[in-house]
């Protein structure tokens, strides 16, 4: 089972089941949506998910015909999305999650719209905390 939550924590969300086919998105629509490099996306089935709390706090975003994103309204964290020609699934913002996650991705896509600055292979220092010069 996984447990997560938004970043207010008034959306609570729970999985019963596995995470399936999780990608790192580079696409335009997804960049947008996380305000970063890439999302990083996993299905679920859709019986197997729920929002345990805050149901009335989720708002939705139409990007398609048919396709339907849900954030918080209050912190606007992303939350999942849904597809009317699937909707035995639901595809999940891996960052919602507060559990380990036991699957792992399977690959980068669309890669042809990353970000330029995206380096997908870089060695860069690691920290536990804060970078070294960080006020």
């Amino acid at each position: 089972m996984y447990l997560g939550k938004c970043l207010c924590g008034e959306v609570e969300v729970t999985i019963e089941g596995e995470i399936s086919d999780i990608i790192h998105c580079h696409c335009s629509l997804c960049r947008k949506n996380s305000c970063t490099a890439y999302a990083t996306n996993g299905f679920v089935n859709s019986a197997d998910f729920s929002v345990t709390k805050g149901q009335d706090k989720l708002s939705q975003f139409s990007v398609k015909p048919g396709r339907r994103r849900y954030f918080c309204q209050l912190c606007g964290s992303p939350v999942f999305s849904s597809n009317s020609d699937d909707v035995s699934r639901i595809r999940l913002r891996l960052g919602i999650l507060d559990s380990d996650i036991v699957e792992r991705p399977i690959s980068h896509n669309f890669v042809s719209s990353k970000a330029s600055w995206e380096q997908l292979d870089a060695e860069l220092p690691r920290y536990d905390g804060f970078e070294p010069n960080r006020k």
